[in-house]
């Protein structure tokens, strides 16, 4: 069985390595895997096409520099599907590259069956999104059981599979032997910085988050700041906390990452999945996010929905502060991170919500990626 796999960003990348292990395990291991991926895809054997960072941008300010590569990228990738002839290509996330991907397919009529992972949030925006996916993807796996309804009135076959955040290795990572490795003292207060996975978000977040650790180490020298980070931003990272001066640890492994969550007394994150990790494991947080004002005006115009933060989305109610744009100052995240420190009432907001969360994603008999994995082996079978 040979399986083409895109994952165009590192969560996707970590999605797509739990489906690659999964799928090794359902077959037996007659199972080879192509396509585009990162670290995490790669330790699972993925020889990408090319590396994943290309693609990870975002806002429209953002993205225009780089269309000439990502135009070449999606080239690259046709070209190379159609050089494997897979069984199937599944893309993972990321749909404005995904979509090129699968209409260009469309039109070379391969008859590769087409499938997409992630539903994009068109309950948020481009609700018309959801009207001609069928045109261009034959099966959607949904990670929420509210999004099949906004795609199977409109032609296409979707299954909801569990969100994969509930097989995270989070879940049993040790923050005491995190602790050891790096012999941080059991009375330093860690916090997590995680300014995001893509460059433009590093660069308009990690200054502010960076300004905050200064003023959090000058208000109490217990606190000791942590930054887990991935290949795609891990170089501009290090040069981040070079220049400013302050001892923070990055650390670059996916163990290290949930090691320093589970060891963490709060947390300062990027919006996007990360959020739900913290969630799952009761770290106390805020969520920050800042893109160019094009984009911001663009966002507050076409977005229709009250959060921008899972947990808050899931639960339809604020426990998660969102600081956005004018919002994401030093300042205001110095302020929630102080307050969760003394626990009080947002702490056991934050709390109780998090319970509710874990129960809205509960775990099945099967993991989401063992769920993904046998819709996956039926498309393949029904083909043949």
């Amino acid at each position: 069985m040979k399986i083409y796999l895109i994952a165009g960003e590192p969560s996707g990348d970590l999605l797509g390595s739990r489906f690659m292990r999964a799928m090794r395990q359902k077959a037996d291991g007659n199972v080879e895997f192509f396509g585009v991926g990162g670290d995490t895809m790669e330790a699972e054997g993925l020889k990408s096409l090319f590396d994943i960072s290309d693609l990870a941008i975002m806002g429209l300010t953002e993205v225009i520099p780089s269309i000439p590569r990502v135009l070449r990228r999606i080239k690259e990738t046709v070209k190379d599907i159609v050089r494997v002839q897979p069984d199937v290509v599944i893309t993972i996330d990321s749909w404005s590259f995904s979509s090129r991907v699968h209409k260009a397919l469309r039109k070379l009529k391969t008859g590769i069956p087409q499938v997409h992972y992630v539903a994009p949030q068109v309950w948020a925006w481009k609700k018309k999104r959801a009207k001609t996916m069928y045109k261009y993807v034959d099966h959607l796996l949904t990670l929420f059981p509210y999004e099949p309804k906004y795609f199977t009135p409109y032609h296409l076959e979707t299954s909801f599979v569990g969100h994969p955040v509930i097989e995270s290795e989070v879940i049993t990572a040790s923050g005491d032997d995190f602790r050891k490795k790096y012999d941080i003292p059991a009375d330093k207060k860690i916090i997590a910085v995680l300014p995001g996975s893509r460059k433009t978000e590093v660069s308009k977040l990690l200054p502010v988050f960076l300004k905050t650790a200064k003023e959090l180490e000058a208000a109490d020298d217990s606190f000791y700041f942590v930054i887990p980070t991935v290949k795609t931003v891990a170089k501009s990272v290090k040069a981040a906390v070079a220049e400013s001066g302050l001892p923070i640890l990055v650390v670059e492994t996916q163990a290290d990452r949930y090691g320093a969550f589970r060891a963490s007394s709060a947390a300062i994150a990027a919006s996007g999945t990360v959020a739900l990790e913290l969630a799952i494991c009761d770290i106390p947080h805020i969520i920050a996010y800042k893109v160019s004002p094009f984009s911001a005006f663009l966002a507050r115009k076409f977005l229709h929905i009250q959060f921008v933060n899972l947990s808050n989305i899931l639960l339809g109610r604020e426990i998660i502060p969102e600081l956005l744009q004018e919002r994401c100052v030093e300042g205001n995240i110095r302020n929630y991170i102080l307050e969760f420190l003394r626990h009080e009432d947002l702490y056991d907001k934050q709390m109780n919500g998090f319970a509710k969360v874990r129960e809205i994603l509960g775990q099945g008999v099967q993991t989401p990626s063992q769920n993904a994995c046998d819709v996956i082996l039926k498309i393949i079978r029904d083909k043949n």
